[in-house]
């Protein structure tokens, strides 16, 4: 009898594990999850090889299970979707890395071994007692079958008669996931033909005419997105900032429009936001990205080079070697170490943004003003990335120097495990930083005023933790000019006079937003 109880509490707790961290409650433990008692009955009724056949195929199942789950809950923290087996095994050093440096990495080891303790308990505790169940004497046998029969008959009656706590979901659990992964090979089929076919020009050589003679700086704003803007925890102190801008743009005699694009992912891998925006192709996966990688699909920077362009990528990220700069093109590339800071780091965060872009100017700027080049920038701003403390804060640009200046800020205000405790502190933490680094454009473009145009936009979404469930994966999108004829060509095609995007303006997909830019940057209407 201890076998049936033991095999109860296991397989109850297996199969009413939520797969969802916002599903977890004392509700979520409340259903009958007819398996349970499916997978009792068959292991009594059998004998033999044929038992060991039925133990071995339920303990597989719920080893499946329950590894399945506990990756659902891990990347719908992060990522806010299911686990995929196809695209994301070979993701988990990055899940490790993005997770470590949110909560730190004695919490994110700490959540690990307990997962992997509580997946390994369950697992060995639900075969061991059916093995006990299953010699169990002639007459507990009767009983417990008689009692798993019963349950199984009661229990498909008040399925059919529409109770909801009584169900047989794993079937369709682990049918939805084949299906997942059968859609994402099918995928990734697809995509081998777009990228066999091509997307827009080929080559630089005619393109741009409309921005010669300008610096073109595309910078990614790491977690901008649209709930930055609408959000109403987060409305006002964007909109305050926006308008900041907007009069620091007009001081300097530029002009700007705004819109909306959709990202291709959320809460982190901001690499399928850059592959997508410079490619053109929808970068969704890791596999995607992957296979762009090693695609003759040229970059939107490529072809800048092309057209004489001196091609930089400003990557304030990037700590170890990054063989995929291959494929983007670039003529320089200023990652974590080219940058030269010898300031502390913000937690995972390398450096602030105002020394990202005061270096920027110094190492790749005005060297290529002095050899008399114009500049292509990719520029990732990080500072807005989690775990959203320290929080920085501008000094004076000509104080900037080596970043030895920030040190104080680097080591101020409370650590993330302190932080992430209180949900509102991380969300308040989480739009300070945000307000910090459009602060730092606003300053940066006033001051380059002329003969330059930036194209500015959120990488994606942060986490639900910040925008709640089923947010928008929508991020805004800049066009700042000194030029006030091609900014409104932007206009023409749907953007909103300004630094705020209009609520009506349409979403459009982050993809198209590369041919947007050469067709305008290339002088059609």
């Amino acid at each position: 009898m201890i076998g049936a109880l033991l095999f109860s509490f296991a397989a109850l707790l297996a199969f009413n594990l939520p797969d969802h961290p916002d599903a977890f409650g004392v509700g979520a433990f409340t259903r009958l999850p007819l398996e349970w008692a499916l997978i009792g009955l068959l292991t009594l009724l059998t004998r033999g090889w044929l038992r060991r056949i039925v133990i071995f195929l339920c303990g597989f199942i719920v080893f499946l299970v329950l590894f399945l789950k506990l990756a659902d809950i891990g990347v719908q923290s992060a990522f806010q979707r299911p686990f995929n087996p196809y695209l994301d095994l070979k993701m988990m050093k990055d899940g490790w890395n993005l997770i470590s440096g949110t909560i730190g990495t004695p919490a994110a080891l700490a959540a690990l071994i307990g997962g992997g303790l509580l997946f390994l308990l369950v697992a060995s505790i639900f075969l061991r007692s059916l093995k006990w169940m299953a010699s169990a004497t002639v007459s507990t046998g009767r009983i417990l079958t008689g009692a798993f029969a019963a349950i199984l008959v009661i229990g498909a009656g008040l399925m059919w008669l529409g109770l909801p706590w009584v169900d047989l979901r794993t079937p369709v659990y682990l049918s939805n996931r084949l299906s997942l992964v059968v859609r994402s090979a099918e995928d990734m089929q697809a995509f081998e033909k777009e990228l066999a076919s091509g997307l827009g020009p080929t080559s630089g050589d005619d393109l741009f005419q409309r921005v010669k003679g300008k610096d073109v700086i595309l910078v990614f704003v790491e977690s901008y997105g649209r709930s930055a803007v609408e959000d109403p925890l987060y409305a006002d102190i964007t909109g305050q900032r926006l308008g900041a801008i907007d009069q620091q743009l007009g001081t300097a005699g530029l002009h700007a429009a705004s819109g909306w694009v959709t990202s291709p992912t959320v809460g982190g891998l901001s690499w399928l936001a850059h592959g997508t925006l410079l490619s053109g192709l929808w970068v969704d996966s890791q596999a995607r990205y992957d296979r762009l990688m090693i695609s003759h699909q040229p970059s939107l920077n490529r072809l800048f080079s092309q057209a004489g362009w001196h091609c930089v990528a400003v990557m304030p990220a990037i700590t170890m070697a990054w063989p995929e700069a291959n494929y983007f093109g670039y003529d320089q590339i200023l990652s974590a170490s080219g940058l030269q800071y010898r300031g502390k780091p913000f937690n995972w965060v390398t450096m602030p943004d105002q020394y990202t872009m005061s270096a920027f100017d110094r190492l790749a700027l005005t060297p290529a003003h002095e050899r008399g080049q114009r500049v292509m920038a990719e520029i990732a701003l990080i500072s807005s990335h989690a775990p959203w403390t320290p929080v920085p804060t501008l000094i004076d640009w000509d104080k900037v120097g080596d970043g030895s200046a920030f040190n104080d800020q680097a080591v101020s205000g409370d650590p993330p495990s302190v932080v992430w405790a209180v949900p509102d502190r991380v969300r308040r933490q989480y739009i300070q930083t945000i307000d910090y680094s459009l602060a730092t454009l606003g300053e940066f473009m006033e001051s380059q005023r002329r003969d330059v145009v930036y194209v500015i936009l959120g990488d994606h979404q942060p986490a639900s933790i910040i925008t709640g469930q089923g947010a928008s994966r929508a991020v805004p999108v800049h066009i700042v000019s000194d030029d006030a004829d091609l900014v409104a060509r932007f206009e023409a095609k749907g953007f909103a006079s300004g630094m705020m995007p209009a609520d009506t303006t349409k979403e459009q997909p982050m993809s198209t937003l590369r041919q947007t830019l050469i067709d305008t940057f290339s002088g059609a209407p």
